[in-house]
């Protein structure tokens, strides 16, 4: 949960780099919310009986809230491993997001770089 909120902390912090814990768990922990607030929203509208835009509209809301510290993560996530940030435009491109996904799980580059000091020497949480 350290990380999720740390990287939230960060929210529109496109510099530095970021550990592979601090980018999957933000990941992780994001998905729980749009699952957790999709459920609550069809839940509310089954008791309601009315149609499920309140899930669609909660989810829609929360996705919009965590665009930018999702790019954020992205790219510190890329620095991590020694590459430019406009590698994030992957996403935009057929099957991007599969090399992004291989680019994610990667460990981080060891020692500084031109993106700054590793964070696995900087901080860890125990």
């Amino acid at each position: 949960m350290n990380y999720f909120l740390d990287a939230l902390g960060k929210y529109a912090v496109f510099t530095g780099r970021a550990r592979r814990s601090e980018y999957w768990f933000f990941v992780l922990f994001s998905c729980l919310i749009v699952i957790a607030l999709g459920a609550a929203g069809l839940y509310v509208a089954k008791l309601t009986g009315g149609p499920p835009t309140l899930a669609e509209y909660l989810v829609d809301f929360f996705s919009l809230l965590i665009f930018i510290p999702s790019l954020a993560v992205s790219v510190r996530r890329l620095h991590d491993i020694g590459m430019n940030g406009w590698w994030v435009l992957l996403n935009f491109v057929p099957l991007g997001g599969l090399v992004l996904i291989v680019l994610f799980c990667q460990d981080s580059q060891s020692g500084d770089n031109s993106y700054g000091p590793n964070p696995k020497e900087v901080t860890s949480y125990a």
